[in-house]
């Protein structure tokens, strides 16, 4: 069933449901993974440690004796950021690209409730519209698909400022899943990611996008409305501006691609076109098998077409 389908049902909380359900039958681990251990500190080694906790690197430097320690972190803290600018209102033969958003972050919250983490979730556009801080209530659920259904995507793209003025208050290392067409300063974009990164964040970009904005197939002299600035409307012939605009395009996906891999986030493309359980299944089944069940701590950049 593509996007279109799903949307027409109007309700939001059980696609996001029956999406999970689908994609997650007959598994029996999550590609969400919150357990692990995080040193914390040396102390010097007491008689009945653990021979294996001796860090040999100190004894070499000191000639004492010293134990790691580490602190249990049994659960994820995840963060999705979905933008909600003008552009992510455009939709081509299928749904917009907030909607096919929507889905996608109503589903993957849907996960991260299920396995008892906490999830909280952030609209933005030039600012901050609409959040709802970490929890693990399951009762909560309905809260979040709320919020993203009753938003209208409007306004212009500021996602670097946003999420800049966001981490500060993402607490301690966690997922941040960003949800978004990308359409910023990508410079600035790239930088953000950084800082996400340096606060050993894991991170996640899932780039919407509609096949016309990658094909650009208009032929006859069109009339193209901005969707973040309020009446602007420009007039042209699409032939003149084609290869110009492909090329900048590609450059633009290629540079963002490739940087994702570079600081070693998950970058995930997604056309509104792909029927999004295919997609998620897919993304999912890659998270599990390149983890082994475990959270990955670097991530090729993927794509579903």
């Amino acid at each position: 069933m593509d996007a279109l389908q799903l949307m027409q049902s109007g309700n939001l909380e059980l696609i996001a449901r029956q999406l999970v359900e689908g994609v997650m039958m007959g598994r029996h681990r999550s590609p969400f993974k919150g357990a692990s251990v995080e040193f914390v500190e040396h102390r010097e080694y007491h008689r009945g440690d653990e021979l294996r906790h001796i860090d040999w690197r100190a004894f070499g430097k000191t000639g004492r004796y010293y134990v790691k320690e580490f602190e249990d972190e049994t659960s994820l803290t995840a963060r999705l950021i979905v933008d909600a600018s003008g552009s992510m209102a455009y939709r081509g033969n299928s749904v917009s690209k907030y909607e096919y958003a929507t889905i996608f972050a109503a589903a993957m919250t849907w996960l991260l409730l299920l396995q008892r983490d906490s999830v909280g979730i952030s609209l933005v556009d030039t600012a901050v519209r609409g959040e709802i801080q970490p929890t693990s209530n399951r009762q909560a659920f309905a809260q979040f698909t709320q919020l993203l259904q009753k938003a209208t995507p409007g306004g212009e793209t500021s996602l670097s400022s946003v999420v800049e003025q966001l981490l500060p208050r993402l607490g301690r290392r966690g997922l941040v899943v960003l949800i978004s067409d990308c359409f910023d300063d990508v410079e600035q974009f790239i930088s953000v990611l950084e800082r996400l990164r340096h606060a050993r964040h894991e991170v996640v970009l899932l780039r919407i996008v509609a096949d016309e904005e990658e094909t650009f197939p208009f032929e006859r002299p069109t009339q193209f409305l901005s969707l973040e600035r309020t009446g602007f409307r420009q007039r042209t012939d699409p032939l003149r501006l084609r290869n110009e605009y492909l090329r900048q395009y590609r450059e633009f996906a290629e540079l963002l691609e490739r940087e994702c891999g570079r600081l070693g986030v998950e970058y995930l493309r997604l056309s509104t076109s792909t029927p999004p359980q295919a997609a998620l299944g897919r993304w999912l089944t890659e998270r599990m098998d390149s983890s082994g069940g475990r959270r990955p701590q670097t991530r090729r950049a993927g794509t579903v077409p």
